[in-house]
């Protein structure tokens, strides 16, 4: 992927590879993502389908090295990013009206750069690895039917 002191660059398109993912909560149709990614700024646009069809869209800036402030659900989300090595950590911090909810990501990727892997190794989502692959033409259009 790149020399050992170089950074990841998480810019492309990205699909969710549902078979190889290890998701918690309910099973979307599909999670499409476009990254933009000119360090030490990273933006995230998902567009997630749900079982039923409805889609949702929803964009998160990143910083590394200082904290951001998102907006998840329309609650806000005080977030920080770094890098661990090869990863990059990203932490958020939320309050719903339910409770506190606490959220770290590992991204990383493959050494071809086609495989990008979000892993949650702790924290509300524990356990969930989402494994999304790089498009090879535009995730943002649905694929063409055949006919």
């Amino acid at each position: 992927m790149n020399p050992t002191n170089a950074r990841a660059d998480f810019t492309g398109e990205w699909e969710l590879n549902l078979e190889r993912s290890l998701l918690r909560g309910p099973t979307p149709k599909r999670i499409a993502m476009e990254i933009e990614h000119r360090e030490p700024q990273l933006v995230q646009r998902i567009r997630l389908t749900n079982a039923e069809g409805a889609e949702k869209r929803m964009t998160f800036a990143y910083e590394t090295g200082a904290e951001t402030t998102n907006s998840v659900g329309g609650a806000p989300a005080r977030t920080t990013a770094r890098w661990e090595g090869q990863e990059l950590v990203i932490e958020s911090w939320m309050t719903t009206p339910c409770r506190a909810v606490y959220f770290k990501d590992h991204w990383s990727l493959s050494d071809d750069g086609r495989t990008l892997t979000m892993a949650h190794r702790d924290g509300d989502l524990a356990g969930q690895i989402s494994i999304l692959e790089r498009c090879p033409r535009s995730c943002s259009a649905p694929p063409q039917e055949k006919g």
